[in-house]
């Protein structure tokens, strides 16, 4: 025998819908509940779901960009790979401002060269700002006795916490060469974020 039971809402004792069908859209819970899956459940998802490990974004860096000497230097990341809740900025301020709070992997990668002879490379750091502050650094040094520079790249990856609504990020970078113009160069020049966590 095969019971069938038709409705559009179910309520709790205090009369808070706690299942919802609307517009085919089925809402599960009332503000301020919690869903509890318990041990031994599977959750399954056979359709399409939204929101893992968003907001996204990876951009890079369209052309080289010169830069003053030995000065750290905001990277200019203008051209978007993905950005899927518009939480990058990529002709203003270069920065990610999420709009959901949570832990975020931010990664990227700082190629520094010397403009016009490749061999007087001697420092490249980059480091990421959180809200205008250094947050995390990474650094590479040459030895031009030994090695003459040519192009190097710092590569990185971290997780920061963001609250999703003031909290941003930036990249930076300085590049020190012993004569020429130093540059950032476009080839390998990437930055980018996800989320992974609350």
């Amino acid at each position: 025998m095969t019971s069938i039971l038709k409705a559009d809402d179910i309520q709790d004792s205090s009369g808070n819908n706690i299942i919802n069908e609307s517009g085919d859209t089925i809402t599960i819970g009332a503000s301020g509940d919690t869903i509890t899956i318990p041990s031994g459940a599977t959750l399954s998802n056979l359709g399409t779901a939204s929101g893992f490990n968003t907001p996204a974004f990876q951009a890079k860096l369209g052309s080289d960009q010169t830069v003053t000497n030995d000065t750290n230097t905001k990277v200019q990341i203008d051209t978007e790979i993905f950005d899927t809740d518009n939480c990058f900025d990529n002709s203003t301020n270069y920065r990610f401002t999420p709009n959901v709070g949570g832990k975020y992997m931010v990664y990227g990668s700082v190629r520094g060269g010397a403009d016009a002879n490749l061999t007087n490379l001697e420092k490249v750091m980059t480091h990421i700002q959180k809200n205008g502050s250094l947050y995390e650094s990474m650094y590479w040094r040459l030895d031009l006795r030994n090695n003459p520079g040519t192009q190097l790249s710092t590569s990185f990856s971290v997780i920061i916490d963001l609250d999703g609504s003031s909290d941003y990020i930036e990249l930076f970078s300085n590049v020190d060469v012993s004569s020429d113009t130093p540059n950032f160069v476009s080839d390998g020049t990437f930055f980018g974020a996800y989320r992974i966590g609350a």
